[in-house]
């Protein structure tokens, strides 16, 4: 039988969402869990993998194709099973016609009647059936209390609008706005079952517009924000910084301070449709001193109106009309539909999303059109380049602002500490670890760098850094010596077949260990780009699930901030990790030019190697630092630099 792929519900008030790209082609073979496409909503772009392993039959939403939550987006199967689809559609006609029937039974008075009847068989009382005719006068509001249990959206203010017919018709919109909205932790992916609270954005008391992010949450495949499915005022925060709930979980309410009094009426108004008589009698009575106290607070609200509202009133429902119109795009209103993603892309490149044409659907803003935008030549132009100069250097020291303030507290680990916690114990309790350190003269590729680092970021838009040297020359020497690059699995080794380095990146929540993929078969240019780009995304929360895993062998740039010697700490189920520390110009012994020693100035580096004593042995270890070092003193690059 074939399986149907369904837009998955990314958060609680996600409501459709965008394909991107298709990752599969029709007649591929899929695994279970392997990525099938990805989507891009209003507040996370992530991939949606294959419930099930297969083939893949059919392809029913096009890239750039927004769609609904719960739409088929493909089918899996065998190569000879047929679509299923067509039983679903049916099922939904019959639901559809369903509907109608329910919209004109509630016209007449007899609807209330029927929904008496369902409770008196349980109860088995039949005589509280009389009193419901005399709650027929009060009908009225009962009336539209039954269609809006068919239509959720907008039959609550239309519940409103008659139990206030005086002038207070304009704020009941605003009421459903105001009513506490719970923010619930949603699932950011098939197997994520959890997610830590890394950082508020807003405080309790802030006003909060429509889809504005509220906190930060990483789990174990994404970092992302998630943002406020309403307009209005943080009540409460309930879950705090570094904790580490299960998704569904409640982090924060969201409402109004005036508007929370006609919550309980809403309340009420259920409870008076299910008990007849006294609450009826009740309710105008309640409904009263509302429209006699909130008549200041409408004057409060009125100023509040004119100047916060308009702009949040304004994106919800523009988004609404891209979405379903799809046709309308103007100038404002593509600044308002960007994904956390691509606006941190855009702040990071200093990019002016107001000034960038967007190519998806509805005029959307994609990260192709943030990358192609011109960025900013001025001022902000140092700045860019210190950025990715330091990202160029992956192991640069984070920003400490906020250390000074943790003296003398204690605080609870982050989820990414305690992961890297966890991994090097087992990593250093697991295995026979020791550190070999050789010393390298740098004066070759010292003077390439010195005379080409202008050109070289001129063509390729990335700082040439002397990191990429260091790792062009591991993934070269790792081919020549394929039990550094290898992992334990059991009692067996695994001698890969491609050199995958993981770099550590320093980052404000932790260490980090993106992958370098197929370093082999890049030249340093390449090297060089993707360590920027890994480093920046690292830092920024933009990595995927397959740019942190795979790697084969490790690369820590310990020198970056200063550090002389180091023995790091092999990464398990690799057996092997390099450091690169400083270069500093020392006087070291050298032979002259009739072989008499002389002494001479030259930037010199060492390159400690930690390396599993299971499987590498010391002569093993000295000769793979030897063919680095051989490769760095011969400085033979040129040609790797793409000029």
């Amino acid at each position: 039988m074939s399986t149907d792929v369904t837009l998955p519900a990314l958060g609680e008030s996600v409501t459709e969402g965008t394909v991107t790209r298709w990752l599969k082609s029709v007649g591929d073979t899929v695994a279970v869990d392997e990525p099938l496409l990805e989507v891009s909503t209003d507040k996370v772009d992530t991939e949606i993998p294959s419930p099930v392993a297969g083939t893949l039959l059919e392809i029913l939403v096009n890239e750039d194709d927004t769609v609904e939550v719960g739409t088929v987006l493909a089918r899996l199967g065998d190569a000879s099973d047929e679509s299923s689809g067509p039983a679903a559609s049916p099922t939904a006609a019959p639901a559809a016609p369903s509907a109608p029937p329910a919209a004109p039974s509630a016209p007449p008075a007899a609807p209330p009647a029927p929904p008496a009847a369902p409770p008196a068989p349980p109860a088995a009382p039949s005589p509280p059936a009389a009193p419901s005719p005399p709650a027929a006068p009060s009908a009225p509001p009962a009336a539209p209390s039954a269609p809006a249990g068919a239509s959720p959206a907008t039959p609550p203010p239309s519940a409103e609008a008659p139990s206030e017919p005086t002038g207070s018709a304009p704020v009941v919109p605003a009421a459903p706005s105001g009513d506490a909205t719970d923010i619930t932790l949603p699932a950011l992916g098939e197997s994520v079952t959890e997610g830590t609270v890394t950082r508020w954005l807003k405080a309790v008391g802030d006003e909060i517009a429509v889809d504005e992010p509220l906190l930060e949450v990483s789990t174990d495949k994404v970092d992302t924000e998630i943002p406020s499915p309403a307009a209005g005022t943080l009540l409460e925060v309930l879950v705090g910084e570094d904790e580490t709930v299960d998704v569904g979980t409640v982090l924060a309410r969201v409402g109004s301070g005036a508007p929370v009094q006609p919550a309980p009426t809403r309340e009420s108004a259920p409870g008076a449709s299910q008990e007849p008589a006294a609450p009826p009698a009740q309710h105008p009575t309640e409904a009263e001193p509302p429209t006699v106290s909130p008549e200041p607070a409408p004057a409060a609200t009125q100023p509040s109106t004119q100047e916060s509202p308009p702009p949040q009133a304004a994106p919800a429902p523009a988004p609404q009309q891209e979405s379903t119109g799809g046709a309308e795009s103007g100038v404002g209103s593509t600044s308002g539909y960007v994904t956390p993603i691509v606006r941190k892309l855009a702040a990071e490149r200093g990019v002016d999303l107001a000034r960038v044409e967007g190519t998806g659907v509805g005029g959307r803003i994609r990260k192709e059109d943030v990358l192609a935008a011109p960025q900013p030549s001025t001022q902000e132009a140092p700045e860019h380049q210190q950025t990715s100069e330091k990202a160029s250097t992956t192991s640069t020291s984070a920003p400490d602002d906020t250390k000074p303030s943790l003296r003398g507290t204690t605080v609870k680990m982050s989820r990414i500490r305690k992961i890297t916690a966890e991994k090097m114990l087992e990593s250093l309790h697991g295995m026979a670890q020791l550190t070999t350190v050789i010393e390298v003269d740098c004066s070759a590729i010292w003077a390439l760098r010195t005379a080409r680092k202008s050109a070289f970021e001129d063509k390729h838009g990335a700082k040439l850094t002397f990191l990429p040297f260091f790792t062009k020359a591991v993934a070269s020497a790792l081919l020549e010596h394929p039990n550094l690059n290898a992992s334990v699995d059991g009692d067996s080794i695994v001698y890969h077949g491609e050199v995958n380095l993981s770099l550590a990146v320093d980052t404000n929540k932790g260490l980090m260990l993106p992958t370098l993929r197929n370093a082999q078969d890049k030249s340093i240019a390449e090297h060089a780009q993707q360590i920027a780009d890994l480093a920046n995304r690292a830092r920024s929360g933009g990595l995927k699930a397959d740019e942190i895993s795979g790697g084969t062998f490790s690369v820590t740039n310990t020198g970056s901030g200063g550090t002389l010697l180091d023995t790091p700490i092999v990464p398990s189920p690799q057996v092997g990790i390099l450091a690169t520390t400083i270069i500093e110009k020392r006087v070291v012994v050298s032979k002259g030019a009739h072989g008499e020693d002389v002494l001479s100035i030259k930037p010199m580096c060492y390159l400690p190697l930690s390396y599993d004593h299971r499987i590498v042995d010391g002569a093993d270890a000295a000769r793979f630092l030897q063919s680095i070092k051989s490769l760095v003193e011969a400085g033979d690059f040129e040609s790797s630099l793409d000029l």
